[in-house]
């Protein structure tokens, strides 16, 4: 996929590729995003793994659901419904953040004391901290203050923000600053680099 492609704000219908046409192409269109994605995955403490989305990730997400479901026209609109909004649409990154905790009671446990967790997510970077806001298509916190074990977060940054972080060699930090889940880890530069390609 060119560098032009993947920096598209929106996938449209036209994008979307038959089901048999990219099933002929499958294998290595996996593989080469395997490779991609090594550079969009960030482990932040022991259990919460970022996901950083971009318009190249989300369309092999749209054609894994059709390949996978085979649900027809019906099915491509809901999955552009889906997956569009995680698209970074300029001076703004978007991961989808994962608490990967295998034994359920432990999941469970560990996920009823995470409420608000989506709200205190954060990427510090020139000495400036840009706060996580959830996507919008549901709570993400149960009433109870039970967190979900997938959050859909964005980054919107000011255009310092968005040139300092842009800038080869600037120190930027990701964290989530939860009181029960306070973790940080500095922004390896391969992957400060990779990001930085979302904010033109």
């Amino acid at each position: 996929m060119s560098r032009s492609v993947a920096s598209k704000r929106a996938i449209a219908r036209d994008d979307i590729r038959a089901v048999e046409a990219y099933a002929a192409e499958r294998t290595t269109l996996r593989r080469d995003l395997v490779q991609k994605k090594k550079l969009r995955r960030l482990e932040v403490g022991p259990v919460a793994t970022f996901y950083f989305e971009n318009y190249e990730t989300m369309w092999h997400q749209i054609h894994e659901m059709l390949y996978i479901e085979k649900g027809g026209e019906e099915q491509i609109a809901d999955e552009l419904a889906a997956y569009n909004p995680l698209i970074p649409q300029g001076r703004e990154l978007v991961a989808t953040v994962m608490f990967e905790i295998d034994d359920p009671k432990r999941r469970a446990a560990f996920l009823s004391k995470l409420g608000g967790v989506e709200e205190t997510m954060f990427i510090e970077v020139a000495g400036e901290k840009i706060m996580s806001k959830p996507e919008a298509d549901v709570d993400r916190t149960t009433a109870d203050g039970k967190a979900s074990s997938v959050q859909f977060v964005h980054f919107p940054m000011n255009e310092a923000a968005a040139t300092a972080f842009k800038t080869p060699g600037t120190r930027s930090i990701l964290g989530i600053d939860h009181v029960d889940y306070g973790h940080m880890v500095v922004i390896p530069e391969p992957i400060r680099a990779a990001l930085a390609k979302d904010l033109d």
